[in-house]
């Protein structure tokens, strides 16, 4: 096909823009505000030269490569409708690395320094998991039903990104609705605006003159909070430009440390291990998700720069590894070719090494833009029941379980922060956690809750994984799931937690636990998912010997 039929830029490439940056301006915000609990200030040298710039190249790495896939593939198809993989900072590892890593180390040590170089190796040690597990995960993705790989993003979907922007969407409904409606016109209608405005374009735009102009025609309760214009001046006139720095001898320093005193650094395995395992599982459930879309990207190739970018942001200071973003059928549904995350590349670099991620953040409120992230959230949950095929829907219906639990999770550990700020002692907290029925209101189980949610991208995709064979018949494959879940459980990479004091923390089997912490085995559990394969592969011999049942047990 010519390169005219797949332009560089088409229009609704400016939707798609919106959505990717709002997505990525969220992440390089919580950036700024969680790297203050480690003592890593928003003007601090750490932040403007290393965190940020060091983001933008991964980001930049990514989205540039993405987009040129998009092409290449375009080319070799005949195509014009290739949309490319949406990328971006990981939201989960950004949290993780955070508050069991960064801060931690914080703690202990009282130095800001030295967090940031343990977030460095943690996001270093993810990108390494990243770039070798790419070797691997096409095999994973022939041998795994469709409908495991997509359940988890449905439910992540439904949890982190549709009903948690539906809930701030209606926290602030003069803001966030107006853009709302837009966006159910633009893409659920389909129908275009008058001289031919891109429909994500016109809400932002939208929702931002709400936020400016409403606050003085309404009463504060009703508009929320003002927009200010000396916040905005005084954004401005903090940026400068810092260029990107090497970062090499701190982590190498950094090393060294760990070298001399391994017993002591050996826990933040039961962190990095599981993150690097579950963003090469998350990356490979994406791609999943845009061959699904008609969009069939080289999975070696995809979840190898994914890889190549996390370590690169490691080695110029970011803490944070990055991901090709959940998502994809979202921006395909926009209309979103190549252009897109091109631009978004360009424009979250430009605004990390200029220091203006404050400016914007002042300038556009956050809300404006929600309603498109929403909608790309719906669009994954419809695709996971509609692209797998019409049996195995209860297959996916049972993989959105683990994930509607960790949502459930994030809600209470928020409420309990924000309300009880308690400090009980490990033996108050493990009572709390395991005690009926002290934590058992309208079915609320705590302990229940933790141990459904830990790993849960690796427990959702198993569960849909055995019942999708399950109801294809396929006893002996089901019980071998079942096997590797168990595995997973044994090893403490799903379904274990540990309480140090009154925070709980992950456990990994090859990891130390913190001094004077109860842990919370998952060898009951491991037992449970060998009995689902004993059972299994009893009822697979069982199907073999109904000769009347031709279609039973077959593999």
């Amino acid at each position: 096909m010519s390169q005219a039929s797949y332009p560089l830029f088409v229009k609704r490439d400016l939707d798609g823009f919106f959505g990717l940056f709002v997505d990525n301006l969220i992440q390089l915000l919580l950036i700024v505000e969680l790297c203050k609990l480690c003592g890593i200030e928003a003007n601090s040298q750490l932040m403007l030269s290393y965190i940020l710039p060091g983001a933008a190249i991964s980001i930049l790495i990514g989205n540039v490569f993405y987009a040129v896939q998009a092409h290449l593939v375009a080319r070799a198809t005949g195509r014009s409708d290739v949309t490319s993989l949406p990328f971006g900072i990981n939201t989960p590892s950004l949290l993780i690395y955070i508050f069991f890593v960064m801060l931690p180390v914080f703690e202990r040590t009282k130095s800001a320094e030295t967090a940031w170089q343990a977030g460095m190796i943690a996001c270093l040690g993810s990108g390494l998991i990243e770039f070798f597990g790419a070797f691997v995960a096409e095999t994973v993705r022939r041998r795994t039903p469709r409908a495991a790989l997509l359940s988890t993003l449905a439910g992540i979907a439904i949890g982190f990104i549709s009903m948690k922007f539906a809930l701030e969407i209606y926290q602030r409904p003069l803001v966030a609705m107006l853009p709302l409606a837009i966006i159910l016109i633009t893409y659920f209608s389909r129908i275009g605006f008058p001289l031919g405005l891109p429909g994500g374009f016109v809400a932002v735009l939208l929702g931002t003159l709400c936020a400016w102009t409403l606050p003085g025609l309404l009463p504060k309760e009703l508009a929320g909070p003002a927009m200010s214009v000396d916040a905005v001046k005084l954004a401005w006139q903090a940026r400068g430009f810092y260029m990107p720095r090497f970062a090499g001898e701190p982590l190498l320093h950094l090393l060294r440390e760990i070298g001399h005193n391994p017993q002591e650094w050996a826990g933040y395995l039961s962190v990095i291990v599981p993150m690097g395992l579950f963003n090469v599982l998350g990356s490979l459930q994406n791609i999943e998700s845009a061959e699904a879309a008609g969009d069939r990207f080289n999975t070696p190739a995809s979840l190898g720069v994914n890889g190549l970018a996390t370590i690169a942001a490691a080695l110029f200071g970011s803490c944070f590894p990055t991901t090709i973003y959940i998502g994809h059928p979202g921006w395909k549904g926009l209309g979103a070719r190549a252009g897109y995350s091109t631009l978004n590349g360009l424009v979250v670099t430009a605004i990390c090494l200029t220091g203006t991620v404050d400016f914007i953040s002042k300038l556009i409120p956050i809300e404006a833009g929600m309603a498109i992230v929403l909608w790309i959230g719906i669009i994954i949950t419809a695709q996971a029941f509609q692209t797998t095929p019409t049996q195995h829907a209860p297959a996916v219906a049972v993989g959105l379980f683990p994930a509607i639990a960790a949502w459930g999770l994030t809600v209470a550990q928020g409420a309990f922060q924000t309300v009880a700020r308690f400090t009980p002692d490990a033996a108050t907290m493990q009572q709390v956690l395991t005690k009926e029925p002290a934590v058992q209101i309208n079915g609320f189980l705590l302990h229940g809750l933790l141990v459904l949610e830990r790993g849960y991208i690796f427990t959702c995709m198993f569960l849909a994984a055995i019942a999708a064979f399950l109801i294809d018949r396929k006893f002996y494959t089901a019980a071998i799931w079942s096997l590797i879940a168990a595995t997973f459980a044994a090893l403490g990479l799903t379904h274990a937690y540990q309480v140090n004091g009154n925070n709980v923390d992950f456990l990994f089997i090859f990891a130390e636990p913190h001094s004077g912490a109860l842990a919370t085995h998952t060898f009951g559990i491991a037992v449970g998912y060998l009995l689902f394969a004993a059972v299994f592969g009893f009822f697979g011999w069982y199907a073999a010997q109904r000769p009347e049942d031709t279609t039973a047990g077959h593999e």
